[in-house]
């Protein structure tokens, strides 16, 4: 059982046999509309479809919890997956760069999720990842991929949308996968 207390500074904590995990919570469904790149493609939409998605992005089908402390001064997870160039915030491909670093495979992640191997190594493999934060609806039946939110071109192309439809595109496939997982959550309970 993982049981979480809140006694700690930090916003989740975690302490038993296994280890002490401290974890913080975020929507990890960027809706770009604090990018300037982005905000004249995001403003061809209508401003009531832009609310509705961002209003849905903090629902808790859009929220995560990762490792919430820093080490050795470097950034968390979260810190790096928003701040990385080949990431920009996205969900699906910080999710491809843990896929990886459960089959030591290198993605733009690597050195921050190498910091965190003992918070992984509570899940087993990917598949436990996966099942644990059900996040089933975002890969394949067997976890052997991810379901990316626009195509995928192994993180050689901008994570940001370049047009209208690039990003109509990017926001029904979050706002599909935010409600699955809601669904998923609900069921849960």
């Amino acid at each position: 059982m993982f049981k979480l207390d809140d006694a700690t500074r930090h916003y989740l904590h975690h302490r038993s046999e296994v280890g002490e995990f401290f974890l913080s919570s975020d929507s990890v469904i960027p809706t770009f509309s604090t990018y300037r790149r982005v905000a004249d493609i995001i403003n061809q939409s209508p401003p009531e479809e832009q609310e509705a998605f961002k209003r849905l992005s903090y629902t808790v089908g859009g929220m995560m919890v990762f490792s919430g402390n820093r080490i050795g001064g470097k950034s968390t997870i979260n810190g790096a997956r928003g701040f990385h160039h080949k990431i920009k915030d996205r969900f699906d491909l910080t999710v491809e760069c843990i896929r990886r670093h459960y089959r030591n495979e290198h993605s733009p992640l690597n050195d921050t999720l190498d910091l965190y191997r003992d918070f992984f190594v509570l899940f087993g493999n990917f598949q436990g990842y996966v099942r644990y934060f059900l996040l089933e609806d975002l890969v394949t039946d067997d976890c052997s991929a991810v379901k990316f939110f626009t195509p995928f071109e192994d993180f050689a192309t901008s994570p940001l949308p370049a047009s209208i439809d690039a990003y109509l595109f990017y926001r029904q496939r979050a706002v599909d996968f935010i409600e699955a997982r809601n669904r998923r959550i609900f069921q849960s309970c």
